[in-house]
């Protein structure tokens, strides 16, 4: 049972349970004795649900055997230790909310239930959901499942673990800083960074905000899955408005993908930044992908004016990161940066100038910024009236060693042995997040060193279907997910 089913799709178990191959309760059972047996190496599930899970799978099987049906009804997941689930506790992996405990689920592990989905737990996160790892004091680090001395990166670094473990089918995560993408790129799965605004976050606030509805201005709310059709599956859960904020609308209206079959899609491929550079293996993996695209008879262009300038838009993105990230430290912390950053020289431009400034941003530099951003997003929509889809790298690198250094501004990488400030790999997850662009993660082969490499298909605002079907078509000709050896 375990080996038959850990790896499968949620596609693939739906199908089973709905022609009677397997019971939710098998499949149930079968997750929580792998978890019970691996995830000591791993530690990506850091708060099991596992008595609750039974009983889910003990109903849907009963609601199938009544003729029931929904989407996910019986099949495994796991849920963001982010999200509010009513009676376990929400940390965010911050010490002194160790024992909050929300009394309601978020809107989005409420979808997953009323989907029929059996929730087996929460997956780990860093502290306060601001880093590319996941480790914190309250559940300890988890470990990539292709090397335990990797991170499986962050913020959603336990629910990508978790699926390349065969910890459940699905999980649901989100991305700021590419909370969603990085995961994914570095364990080898898939992820969807929705358009802005599609899918409502409510329950998803950092301890202890009440579970209101909230404008988190670049972060989004997404899905994680083992394969292309399963993000499409797991969204069409997941989005549509909150009915607190929209009363009762309800759905995903969206366009179809502008393409079915991959000779019909425009592409531009960039693999190159201003203020990064890109390594040889993250090299390797889009030149994959953009050979498979030539061989399948798409229109692939790796150079074009209607690019928006990526050097502004990463300082931009910083910006708005940042100024956003530290709105609410303590006085003394704020007048700490407020000197670093008045210490800086006028002709300082490097990214990390950009990011300080912004932490002590006015209201007015704030606004000033946002109205970049609009400029941004129109430069985006010319850009999308030539191409249908961006394809360009996650991080520079595959997956790095732990490295928890509490400073970690003075962080570095190491880029094909180019020292870089840790914080400016985030350049190429600012990309689709600074204009609110969907953005789907896909495996992308893997490195010399045996390690998952993944790059993202940006596409045209609220056209998700579009990424998520090129997605899909190269999952047939680069290869998908392929569990770790």
């Amino acid at each position: 049972m375990d080996m038959e089913w850990s790896f499968a799709t949620a596609e693939a178990l739906v199908a089973a349970l709905r022609a009677g191959a397997v019971t939710s309760v098998e499949l149930t059972d079968a997750a929580i004795a792998r978890i019970e047996r691996d995830d000591e190496a791993i530690n990506a599930v850091c708060v099991p649900d596992f008595e609750r899970a039974r009983a889910a799978a003990h109903r849907a099987d009963r609601a199938r055997a009544g003729g029931g049906d929904r989407p996910l009804l019986g099949v495994p997941v796991t849920v963001k230790e982010s999200y509010d689930m009513a009676g376990l506790p929400t940390t965010w992996g911050m010490p002194q909310y160790r024992d909050f405990v929300p009394v309601e689920d978020a809107v989005q592990v409420s979808r997953l239930r009323a989907a029929g989905a059996v929730v087996l737990g929460k997956t780990n996160v860093p502290l306060g959901l601001q880093d590319i790892q996941s480790f914190n004091e309250i559940y300890g680090t988890t470990n990539n499942p292709w090397d335990r001395g990797r991170t499986s990166g962050g913020s959603s670094g336990g629910s990508a673990a978790a699926l390349a473990s065969g910890f459940g089918a699905l999980s649901i995560g989100s991305d700021l800083a590419g909370s969603l993408r990085t995961p994914a790129h570095f364990c080898g799965v898939y992820a969807h960074k929705p358009t802005l605004g599609l899918v409502p976050t409510r329950g998803m606030a950092a301890p202890p905000a009440p579970p209101w509805p909230v404008d988190l201005d670049l972060a989004v709310a997404g899905p994680m899955a083992r394969s292309a059709r399963d993000l499409e599956l797991l969204l069409e859960v997941m989005a549509g408005p909150d009915p607190l904020t929209f009363g009762k609308a309800y759905g995903l209206a969206l366009p179809p993908a502008r393409h079915e079959r991959l000779g019909d899609f425009r592409v531009l491929v960039v693999d190159g930044h201003p203020f990064m550079p890109t390594g040889s293996a993250v090299r390797a993996g889009v030149e994959r992908v953009a050979e498979a695209l030539v061989a399948g008879g798409a229109r692939v262009e790796r150079h074009s004016p209607l690019l928006p300038d990526l050097g502004e838009a990463a300082r931009l993105y910083m910006q708005l990161l940042f100024s956003g990230s530290v709105a609410r430290f303590p006085v003394e912390a704020y007048e700490r940066l407020r000197v670093r950053a008045a210490g800086l020289s006028v002709e300082d431009g490097s990214l990390h100038a950009a990011r300080l400034r912004a932490m002590v941003f006015s209201h007015r530099d704030w606004l000033e910024v946002t109205a970049r951003r609009e400029l941004h997003r129109h430069l985006w929509r010319e850009c999308f009236a030539e191409f249908d889809v961006v394809v360009c790298p996650i991080t520079p690198t595959p997956a790095f060693a732990h490295d928890h250094d509490p400073d970690l501004l003075g962080r570095r990488i190491d880029v094909d042995g180019v020292e870089c400030a840790y914080f400016d790999q985030l350049v190429w997850a600012g990309v689709a997040t600074m204009p609110g662009l969907p953005a789907t993660a896909v495996p992308a082969g893997c490195s010399s060193e045996g390690l998952p490499v993944g790059v993202q298909l940006v596409g045209p605002m609220f056209e998700d279907r579009t990424p998520l079907r090129l997605a899909g078509l190269l999952e047939e000709r680069v290869g998908g997910f392929a569990a770790p050896g």
